[in-house]
């Protein structure tokens, strides 16, 4: 079966409006100043804002 009418370009892009890819936020790392993502250590030095605590488990060892 086929659609009665044609959709239109305009009624087809408005209805993926929403399907668009969202900006990325960046934040400067305090050491070097290389862009990274917020709350993860820099790629570049490997800093990591010492406020932000890693509860990390423990090593076992068998």
């Amino acid at each position: 079966m086929l659609p009665a009418k044609k959709t239109s370009k305009s009624r087809t892009r408005t209805r993926r409006s929403h399907h668009r890819l969202d900006a990325v936020n960046y934040s400067y790392c305090a050491h070097c100043g290389q862009a990274k993502l917020p709350h993860a250590a820099c790629g570049k030095c490997g800093y990591v804002n010492p406020k932000i605590t890693l509860n990390l488990g423990q090593k076992t060892e068998e």
